[in-house]
């Protein structure tokens, strides 16, 4: 169901609670705790604090200047949009960050269309840049954070839950950071340099957009400084909690407790006490996307259920006594996932095969994590086909892409991907773990 979505696939992550009490899989306690896990409510937090951003325009705020900041060279222009989308990714869905970025980017590209020379090659070229850069940038940039992308939270689950290994924000951020900024940066690289050059593409007006942009949203306004503040604090304490609890160790922070510290303090802390005015009602949570929270729940069901019914260990058993080399196991396992990727939910993926990935590590006696990260990253790298991510299809409804150049451009871009993921699991985990 989840590889056909002959359901939504929130409705399929419910069947666990059905089926594993029936079939005396496990009890539906245990079954049930799954969807209750730190993890689920990890992300709750950081869903909310997606919310405020969203809710005061502080999203486009930061978007728009660090746009303004990069540039109004026609690529930097690019650059300024990548690097802005790929920054508010890492704390905001990928969806939402390329609806924000669509209609400024538009609005650059209407200045192009309009002015003398018509809408040249080297226009079409930046128009094409542009849009693939905000999509790419968008799926790269929620890798850098445990909160940026679903998968990462199904992994961080899978490994609290099933084998009681802990990965703080913190590092997960020093693994997935300079994959994202480096992806980010080859991606930019190929659309400018190789695919779709503007060499003589010049325009001045772009700031003014930017500007005229900036100028709608007014001054920052109280409310979005109070959000800011609570964000930066949040995301302070995620960043140095390992400090923190070295210095305090009775206080014993998680990263959850941190994350539902964030969410409610924009529930509770009055904007003013008077009209009774906070910064979140309950009420917006009605944009909140609870099917997601549900997924999590079904697929730490699922791979609860899959350990304790014995198919890991057959996995790793069965893996254990073939002969393929560690290497290319792994770089078949990445391949698989980030081409299947392309064709169903990443979410659903990662629930599916992250626990068989486990069972693989255990088989060839290497530490899980080291299989299990680059797979779960392949995940997120989805560039060839306009309904493989919904940045993907956001920018491809705008019409100034055909699929052939978004496939062609996302093979490369994929392959790039596998190689440095097979680097990442040859070299730079075994320095981090």
């Amino acid at each position: 169901w989840w590889i056909t979505e002959a359901v939504s696939i929130s409705v399929t992550a419910l069947l666990p609670l059905l089926l594993f009490p029936i079939f005396k899989v496990m009890p539906i306690a245990d079954v049930g705790a799954n969807y209750g896990s730190p993890i689920v409510f990890l992300f709750f937090g950081g869903f909310v604090l997606a919310l405020a951003l969203e809710k005061v325009n502080l999203h486009k705020r930061i978007a728009l200047n660090i746009i303004k900041k990069t540039g109004t060279t026609p690529n930097k222009v690019i650059l300024g949009f990548m690097i802005a989308t790929g920054f508010m990714s890492m704390w905001i869905s990928n969806t939402a960050c390329a609806v924000v970025m669509l209609p400024i980017a538009l609005s650059v590209i209407h200045l192009l269309i309009d002015d003398a020379d018509g809408f040249t090659k080297d226009d079409q070229n930046f128009a094409i840049s542009v849009m693939l850069g905000i999509a790419f940038a968008a799926n790269a940039g929620g890798i850098a954070t445990v909160i940026g992308t679903p998968p990462n939270s199904i992994l961080i689950g899978l490994l609290e839950n099933e084998y009681h290994i802990e990965i703080s924000f913190f590092k997960w951020m020093i693994i997935g950071l300079p994959f994202s900024i480096i992806l980010i940066a080859i991606i930019y690289f190929v659309l400018i340099k190789w695919m779709f050059p503007n060499k003589g593409l010049v325009f001045n007006t772009s700031k003014d957009v930017i500007d005229s942009e900036l100028k709608k949203l007014g001054k920052t306004s109280a409310k979005e400084k109070r959000v800011l503040l609570i964000f930066a604090v949040t995301v302070f304490l995620w960043v140095f909690r390992s400090v923190i609890n070295s210095i305090i160790p009775n206080l014993d922070l998680s990263d959850t407790m941190i994350s539902i510290f964030g969410a409610l303090a924009l529930f509770t802390i009055p904007f003013n006490l008077k009209k009774g005015d906070f910064i979140l009602q309950w009420n917006d949570t009605q944009k909140l996307a609870w099917g997601i929270l549900i997924l999590f729940g079904g697929g730490l069901a699922l791979a609860n259920g899959m350990s304790d019914s014995g198919i890991v260990d057959m996995i790793a058993t069965s893996i254990s006594t073939s002969n393929i080399g560690v290497l290319l196991t792994a770089t078949l396992l990445i391949i698989l996932m980030l081409f299947m990727t392309e064709l169903m939910s990443n979410v659903a993926l990662t629930a599916v095969l992250a626990p068989v990935v486990a069972g693989i590590a255990i088989g060839l006696n290497i530490p899980i994590l080291y299989l299990l990260i680059p797979v779960t990253i392949a995940s997120s790298c989805a560039f060839m086909l306009p309904m493989a991510t919904p940045p993907n299809a956001i920018v491809f409804a705008s019409g100034y892409i055909k699929v052939s150049e978004m496939a062609r451009v996302g093979l490369i871009i994929n392959l790039i991907s596998i190689v440095l993921l097979v680097l990442m699991f040859k070299f730079f985990l075994p320095l981090v773990f």
